[in-house]
């Protein structure tokens, strides 16, 4: 059997609250990746996603319980990683080609084969001809093939994916959702994807794992996606087996979605009462 890429073993995540108490935002979380396995998360707005991920990018220590990569502990950064967020991180005085090596060039890499490996990059993303433009210069779908060259340049075994098509329209989305499999493709990374976008999730998965309302969050099912590879998000949406795991899916999530969906309601009330009272 081959050790995961990737080992959320037991971890919570709580932080300290305005009223001096603590917040617990996932409770207890297990989750084994494997090598060359794409997994995705779903659950409620506020459930915690995005917690699970920076404590596997090692930008956030586990309260309790331990990350593991390749079966070492993860002492620090993730240095096996690649991490695209939702929120664009081009440096917008740098033009593309340059976003693109600025890894490379970080880790000490001259600069005549980082740029080379950067034009490689560009031309793997559809944007060739792009290079010298700068960030303000590019559309939303462009910016996203320009973070995705700027991840992949570094080679990680492991890339890590928080929401980073959601600010997309749908059709430049699902352009972008082929992209990123297509290139997934071809060297099988271990990839764990947080989205709130069951379609999304099921139509590029392998696995899809669905966390509870928070606080507390926790995994409350896990599903496998046994839809045939490769795969076009769209086409395979219309398809019986996709309709059935939707369904399926959604059953398990419904209820904590609308939880998540009051708690957000509950929290809006509370602060409108309190500006009204001061």
């Amino acid at each position: 059997m081959h050790q995961p890429a990737l080992s959320l073993a037991a971890v919570s995540a709580a932080f300290a609250s305005p009223g001096g108490g603590r917040y617990t935002a996932v409770a207890e979380v297990s989750l084994d990746i494997a090598p060359g396995e794409f997994v995705s998360v779903v659950g409620p707005t506020g459930c915690g996603k995005s917690t699970l991920l920076n404590m596997a990018a090692g930008l956030l220590a586990p309260s309790t319980g331990v990350v593991r990569v390749f079966g070492d502990v993860l002492q620090g950064i993730n240095l096996h990683a690649g991490y695209m967020f939702q929120a664009d991180s081009l440096m917008p005085w740098k033009s593309a080609l340059d976003n693109v090596m600025a890894g490379l060039i970080f880790r000490g890499i001259n600069e005549a084969d980082a740029r080379e490996q950067a034009r490689y990059w560009l031309q793997r993303v559809g944007l060739a001809q792009h290079g010298a433009r700068y960030p303000h210069q590019l559309s939303g779908g462009m910016k996203k093939r320009v973070a995705l060259a700027q991840m992949l340049i570094l080679d990680p075994e492991i890339i890590l994916m928080d929401e980073p098509f959601s600010a997309l329209d749908i059709q430049t989305r699902q352009l972008m959702e082929n992209e990123l499999l297509d290139l997934w493709s071809a060297d099988r990374k271990s990839v764990l994807f947080i989205t709130h976008d069951l379609e999304e999730a099921i139509a590029m998965s392998d696995r899809v794992v669905v966390l509870s309302a928070g606080p507390e969050s926790h995994p409350i099912g896990e599903f496998a996606i046994d839809l045939p590879r490769p795969r076009d998000v769209a086409e395979i949406r219309l398809t019986p087996r996709f309709i059935e795991l939707h369904t399926r899916i959604w059953g398990a999530m419904k209820d904590e979605v609308l939880k998540g969906y009051a708690q957000t309601q509950g929290a809006i009330v509370s602060v409108e009462s309190g500006r009204r009272h001061v």
